[in-house]
């Protein structure tokens, strides 16, 4: 077989092996989203600063 359908041949088969892992990617982060979405009668989480000084970290003053 001559050397360049041999690479045309491997850059096929790695195209739809990254389509494939692409694809599976998709699927897991939607999941994953659905199970991350917080519940509507949670409330919402308190962001956090640093204080320059004591480098301690408080409720962000919004």
């Amino acid at each position: 077989m001559p050397p360049i359908v041999v690479v045309a041949l491997g850059a096929l088969g790695a195209a739809a092996v990254v389509k494939v892992i692409a694809a599976e990617a998709r699927r897991i982060n939607a999941a994953l989203d659905r199970h991350r979405a917080p519940a509507p009668d949670e409330p919402a989480p308190i962001r956090l600063e640093r204080d320059p000084v004591t480098g301690a970290y408080r409720p962000r003053a919004d």
